[in-house]
């Protein structure tokens, strides 16, 4: 049954239309109007809808605060704060501070971050301290404390935090004249775990240089006898130096590697030559 509902033509005079008209949104399409909408309310859904569409597109991994007490550092400043994900390394993590403090000449093998975590059970305080590897994931570690222990603060001292230690190095001496020919030497304070090519790195950064560590190499030379060897990339210099007999009569010597120096030369060379093939 079809029920006819009749209205005065007179209160309908300022909304009356020659030609019906219907109002559409398809949910298939991202906007879809009639003929009635004006350009106002289609501006502004459509503003809304683009929002909507940056709202769930994908974004970055979220940010962490890390708060890290820096002293070893410097003595002036008691603490730095990082924004870091939760996929960043210990080991990521003093780079990066290094880095803050313009120290890039420092080996970053010689620092590592602690976990120092308050507790209180059967009213006592208890001092945690974790030594952090290489590996651990700070931002987790923060995330997984208790957050129902907030409240028994001890002494106003936070439940946890991150310090950063210094571990206990050797003084190298390095002959790096093929760098800077006013350079006698660099003495370098670095971690017994540091390698070769980890050194060279380190040198680098003292001038620095944008070359590459593989382009150069370091030589135990032994004045006494007379005899170099070509260290491989992968050694610590921290033990060959402790193996030493007497120390006066041997020295590290930086030297540019002739055989890497020719390979990347003669792979420009190609690929300039390349180019002009390509060019002509």
């Amino acid at each position: 049954m079809l029920k006819h509902v009749h209205f005065s033509s007179s209160s309908l005079v300022p909304y009356r239309c020659k030609t019906p008209t219907r109002d559409n949104v398809s949910l298939s399409s991202a906007l879809s109007f009639g003929s009635s909408v004006g350009p106002e309310l289609m501006s502004s859904w459509s503003s809304s809808t683009s929002s909507l569409q940056e709202m769930s597109s994908p974004t970055e991994p979220p940010k962490v605060m890390l708060k890290i007490y820096t002293r070893v550092l410097c003595a002036d400043m008691e603490y730095k704060t990082l924004c870091i994900t939760r996929d960043t390394t210990s080991k990521e993590v003093v780079r990066v501070l290094l880095n803050k403090f313009r120290m890039k000449h420092r080996d970053p093998n010689l620092f590592y971050l602690t976990m120092e975590v308050w507790m209180r059970k059967t009213g006592i305080p208890i001092r945690s301290l974790m030594v952090l590897d290489d590996e651990s994931r700070p931002a987790e570690l923060q995330a997984c404390h208790p957050i129902g222990e907030t409240k028994q603060r001890i002494s106003l001292r936070p439940l946890c935090r991150f310090i950063l230690q210094m571990r206990r190095g050797g003084l190298v001496k390095i002959y790096d004249g093929c760098l800077m020919a006013e350079s006698l030497y660099k003495s370098l304070l670095v971690s017994d775990r540091t390698t070769v090519e980890e050194l060279i790195q380190l040198i680098l950064h003292c001038y620095n240089s944008k070359e590459r560590p593989n382009l150069f190499s370091l030589y135990e030379v032994c004045t006494s006898k007379h005899y170099e060897r070509k260290l491989h990339p992968n050694d610590y210099p921290i033990f060959i130096q402790n193996a030493w007999p007497d120390p006066k009569h041997f020295a590290f010597h930086l030297r540019k590697d002739m055989i890497g120096y020719q390979k990347r030369k003669e792979s420009l060379e190609s690929q300039s030559s390349l180019c002009f093939r390509l060019y002509v």
